[in-house]
C-alpha cells in the first residue's frame, strides 16, 4: 500500500520532470504552493538559483484586498499581484509548476490571475 506522502512525491516528481523537460526556452518557473489557509507564488531563476518574485496572501499588500486566504478570489488576487511584480522584474514570459496539486480550484485560479495580469505561459 502506498502512503499519502508518497503518491504526494510521485506527482511532484511527474509535475517537474515535465516542467524541466519544456525549460529548454530558459525560462523563470512560477511555482506555486498551496497549504489550507494560503496560497504563494513564487518566480524561480533555476539558472541563477535566485527568486525573481513572489507573492501570497500573507503579505501587507494583499492582506487588506482580500477578506480570506483560502478562497479562490484570493489566489486570482496573488497571481494579479504576481503579474505585476514580475512586470517590475523583467520578466515576461514563465513555465507554470503546479507541484503536486491538481490544475482546477485555486491554482488555476492563480494561474488565470497571472494570465490577466500579464505572464506568458
Amino acid at each position: 500500500m502506498t502512503s499519502k506522502r508518497a503518491l504526494y512525491l510521485r506527482r511532484q516528481k511527474r509535475n517537474r520532470y515535465a516542467v524541466k523537460s519544456s525549460m529548454k526556452v530558459k525560462k523563470p518557473r512560477l511555482s506555486v504552493f498551496r497549504s489550507n489557509q494560503h496560497i504563494y507564488a513564487q518566480i524561480i531563476d533555476d539558472e541563477k538559483g535566485i527568486t525573481v518574485a513572489s507573492a501570497s496572501t500573507i503579505d501587507q499588500a494583499l492582506r487588506s484586498r482580500i477578506k480570506k486566504g483560502w478562497d479562490v478570489e484570493a489566489a486570482e488576487a496573488v497571481g494579479k499581484e504576481i503579474a505585476e511584480r514580475a512586470k517590475k522584474a523583467g520578466v515576461g514570459g514563465v513555465v507554470f509548476d503546479r507541484g503536486p496539486y491538481p490544475y482546477h480550484g485555486r491554482v488555476k485560479a492563480l494561474a488565470m490571475g497571472a494570465r490577466s495580469g500579464g505572464l506568458d505561459f
